[in-house]
């Protein structure tokens, strides 16, 4: 690696000593740092570990696999290029405490977010697509490498289902014209794995959710839950919110925005086991593209990131609205278009696009993390016998949001359940 840390210099003799500039927690930071240390680091203890967690990851090389002209890389300004990573989350339910919904066996991607971080290294967008959304596919490689002609007006996540990541990534090239330059898929298990190795993520949620019939207890508050819980909280639907899978999207933006928060806290980057346990339970889970390969590649492009504060870091999903033909599905609006072109051509979502988005420094825990003061209350349990830690009428840290878009943040927080 061309680029490294230096550290500060002292003061000079005499004079006053200079204020250092407020740190920076990012999670691209938080990674670059870690995984750059197990990478350059020579001791045997840390070889092992590296070779370790460099073994757990599956790297899959999809390439042959996506059918078609591939849309190009457009050129823009910037001192890098810019990178689209896709996010897919693997529905299998073939783990301990993962049959969720009365559902088992294998499934499909539910979860799937476009992540789009500018050349410039300012922005960071993740853009979320519901997978109820109506769309046309095109053919692509099934699971057992037959051709599967393209179709239309089928679900976003029935791709994933027929050709894995293959065919979900053309998909959305063929829809976007944006060109995917990495993927990422994690699994249930790896999911709990993480949330339990940095002992929990922290949730709001605005009143008692109170649905046993599938194992889920939360009194309305803000709390720390563990990893079955937090399973449940991102997947299921019934009894919070609107019930619906965009308000489910809404409240899995916000607890990755937590769980980013909860690794950069203090109590995380000061202790060594937690780091290890995160990084194992999360390589042992992730499926990756073999551009990203192994953890220095990966490190050395989490690097890069190194600038972009949780504030810059905004989620949002594609614009969109009820198919008039079918309410249980829905359809993008003419907006998504402006989205996926502005994002295509490196250029900063506007205001209006932007409405309702949840961004990672405004969800719970984010201020207590950056200033040190996360809270050591344990995790919640499936029992009414948990206390809330926060009035669910006050924001983090019993403060109201401020924003520039406080009423669509609110609606948004609401629709998915979440403490406004």
């Amino acid at each position: 690696m061309s680029r490294h840390l230096d550290s500060a210099a002292p003061p000079a003799s005499g004079g006053k000593r200079r204020a250092q500039p407020p740190r920076k927690h990012t999670i691209w930071k938080v990674l670059g740092s870690t995984l750059l240390a197990l990478v350059l680091l020579t001791g045997l203890g840390t070889v092992y570990l590296y070779r370790h967690l460099n073994g757990n990851l599956t790297v899959l090389d999809v390439n042959g696999d996506i059918l078609g002209d591939r849309p190009d890389k457009l050129a823009v300004e910037g001192p890098h290029e810019p990178l689209n990573i896709l996010v897919m989350g693997d529905d299998t339910r073939d783990c301990a405490g993962c049959k969720i919904d009365n559902e088992a066996g294998a499934g499909g991607s539910d979860t799937t977010i476009l992540l789009h971080l500018s050349a410039d290294r300012k922005h960071a967008y993740g853009v979320s697509i519901p997978r109820d959304s109506i769309v046309d596919r095109p053919e692509c490689k099934g699971k057992d490498g037959e051709v599967i002609p393209a179709a239309d007006d089928q679900m976003w996540n029935a791709a994933y289902s027929v050709g894995g990541p293959a065919c979900t990534i053309a998909q959305l090239e063929h829809l976007t014209g944006i060109r995917v330059d990495h993927f990422v898929v994690v699994d249930f298990a790896s999911f709990k794995s993480m949330v339990d190795a940095i002992g929990g993520v922290e949730v709001c949620i605005p009143q008692t959710w109170d649905d046993r019939a599938h194992g889920i207890y939360l009194p309305a508050g803000t709390r720390r839950i563990s990893g079955d819980q937090a399973l449940k909280y991102v997947r299921i639907r019934h009894g919070i919110g609107d019930g619906s899978d965009i308000g489910r999207v809404k409240r899995q933006q916000a607890f990755i925005g937590s769980m980013a928060a909860q690794v950069l806290s203090s109590n995380t980057l000061a202790n060594p086991v937690k780091i290890v346990k995160f990084l194992d339970a999360a390589t042992k889970g992730l499926s990756i593209d073999k551009g990203m390969g192994n953890l220095k590649k990966m490190a050395e492009i989490a690097y890069g990131f190194k600038d972009i504060g949780l504030d810059k870091i905004q989620f949002i999903t594609i614009p969109w609205e009820y198919d008039p033909e079918n309410p249980n599905r829905v359809v993008w609006l003419p907006e998504a278009k402006r989205v996926w072109n502005r994002l295509r051509l490196d250029k900063p979502l506007t205001k209006h696009l932007t409405e309702g988005a949840i961004d990672a420094s405004s969800v719970p825990g984010a201020k207590s993390s950056q200033g040190d003061k996360a809270k050591d209350g344990g995790t919640s349990s499936d029992t009414p016998s948990e206390t809330p830690s926060s009035s669910p009428s006050k924001g983090v840290d019993g403060e109201s949001p401020s924003t520039p878009q406080d009423e669509q943040q609110k609606a948004a927080l609401e629709q998915a359940g979440l403490c406004a």
